[in-house]
């Protein structure tokens, strides 16, 4: 490119480049703060001249740019405006590019792009196409105002992504607001507070480090709020204080670190809020944040630690196949059961048996004990009514094995009466010169235990009302003989 025909903005960045000296336009230098340079930015239509670099003079130097001996270039230049296309697609940039608080007249293209870095921070732009473009450094992106499409899918970015306090407001929800699906950081993905109207797509993306999104707000109302299915993370994956109106999908996710949810406020009302079903986490923290507001999904989810207060849980979840090893924080069984309650796939007795297990490793033996007889009596709503008696029988006989000491009150109170009431009137011998001497007592107990017998209940023949008391011992005898004993072939097969 001619010098002759660049401006003296130009000029001023031509000469800078091969010492990779800043060139700063804007007024008040980087006096200025973050917010301010975005907004004083977001003015940059009405910006002249003096302010204006044509993108084809940019193109022009990074391509073919002039070299110094002894020199590193580079070019960094702020408070710009930049009018045409920077169109770098399948091109190779050897130098920085670092252009912070500029506004841009059209969306940068660098698509299939090789670049050393790329800083565009506190800048105004259309969007952003940079689809499997390769990033040997870093890619800044913070405090940016995008005003339609982030295209990185399929990047591939060696240091780090920074998206902190960027906002991204696309014109409309056809395609998602940001798009890194299949794309590979091989650091941290950095967003706190970032602000998005419209999807997320971090699908099949893989994070050597960690994914920061604390105290972000991500607005899709009824769709996919951040869609990070099959997400890769090789340390934590932090969502504090994070604010999402549509669902997030986290399926198939594998998180090696935490997943951090605290303070969090999911919310879609008409569908389900967060999807991790299939996933694989080290630690899954759900606490100190309001009620999840939609349905809260975990089916055959893999976890080490599942941090989650009975507060956040919703009214509609789905524990199928849910497995974890700890359970936090420790609270009574009485406030756990709820949440097994509500699971919309209907009873299913591995979510007990997870529950029980983890106070069983904790050595609340009282909570699992609770936990195994709320499954049996969940168990028994789901079978025919003869199932339903015999189920009911054994719970207030023997607290379905639990609770061994109901039979041996049911008996003693059994005995009490029945040799009470035979003390008031003998029955009489059948074989008078045969039979021994009446004891109401060892009568009774003949009636109740049907394997013992102390000759009496053969000797005697009670009639009346008596007979009919006799009737009843026998078959409560029979019934807490049945129970008692399927209550200690079941706790021995606990132990």
């Amino acid at each position: 490119m001619d010098r002759n025909d660049l401006s003296p903005a130009e000029l001023r960045v031509w000469q800078a480049f091969p010492k990779g000296a800043f060139v700063d336009f804007r007024p008040d230098g980087d006096q200025e703060g973050a917010q301010n340079a975005v907004q004083n930015a977001a003015q940059g239509a009405d910006w002249g001249p003096e302010r204006t670099v044509r993108a084809e003079v940019l193109r022009s130097l990074l391509l073919n740019g002039p070299l110094e001996d002894g020199e590193i270039p580079s070019l960094d230049v702020a408070g710009a405006r930049i009018t045409g296309t920077l169109d770098l697609s399948h091109g190779s940039v050897d130098h920085a590019i670092k252009l912070t608080a500029c506004y841009f007249e059209n969306t940068p293209v660098v698509y299939a792009s090789r670049l050393r870095q790329l800083h565009l921070s506190r800048s105004v732009l259309p969007g952003l196409a940079a689809a499997t473009v390769q990033v040997e450094g870093m890619l800044k992106l913070s405090d940016c105002r995008f005003h339609g499409y982030v295209r990185l899918g399929g990047a591939r970015i060696e240091g780090a992504l920074f998206l902190n306090r960027a906002e991204v407001v696309p014109p409309d929800s056809e395609w998602p607001a940001i798009r890194l699906g299949h794309a590979a950081i091989g650091d941290n993905l950095y967003a706190p507070g970032l602000r998005v109207h419209g999807e997320v797509l971090l699908t099949g993306a893989s994070v050597a480090g960690s994914v920061t999104f604390d105290d972000a707000r991500l607005r899709h109302p009824g769709r996919a709020a951040l869609d990070a299915q099959t997400v890769t993370v090789g340390n934590d994956f932090h969502m504090r204080r994070v604010r999402t109106e549509g669902w997030v999908g986290l399926r198939g996710a594998r998180i090696t670190g935490r997943l951090d949810l605290s303070y969090a406020h999911l919310s879609n009302p008409d569908g389900t809020a967060l999807r991790a079903g299939s996933s694989t986490i080290g630690e899954l923290w759900l606490r100190k944040g309001p009620l999840i507001e939609g349905t809260l999904n975990l089916r055959r989810a893999q976890i080490d630690v599942l941090f989650l207060e009975p507060e956040v849980v919703p009214d509609q979840v789905y524990f199928s196949g849910l497995t974890y090893t700890t359970l936090t924080p420790h609270e009574p069984a009485e406030r756990r059961l709820p949440m097994l309650d509500r699971d919309q796939d209907g009873y299913l007795p591995h979510n007990y048996e997870q529950l029980s297990a983890a106070y069983l490793r904790v050595g609340d033996d009282h909570a699992a004990r609770a936990v195994q007889l709320a499954k049996l009596r969940r168990h028994r709503r789901t079978l025919p009514r003869y199932g339903r008696v015999w189920g009911l029988l054994q719970e207030v006989t023997v607290g379905y094995g639990f609770r061994p000491m109901f039979a041996a009150a049911w008996l003693l109170s059994l005995f009490a009466i029945g040799s009470a009431a035979f003390a008031v009137h003998h029955p009489s011998p059948l074989k008078p010169e045969e039979a021994p001497d009446f004891d109401p007592a060892f009568f009774t107990l003949d009636l109740l235990l049907p394997v013992i017998s102390f000759g009496q209940e053969g000797a005697f023949d009670p009639t009346g009302w008596q007979q009919a008391l006799a009737y009843t011992l026998v078959i409560s005898g029979w019934l807490l003989a049945t129970t008692v004993f399927a209550g200690i072939t079941r706790t021995v097969s606990r132990q």
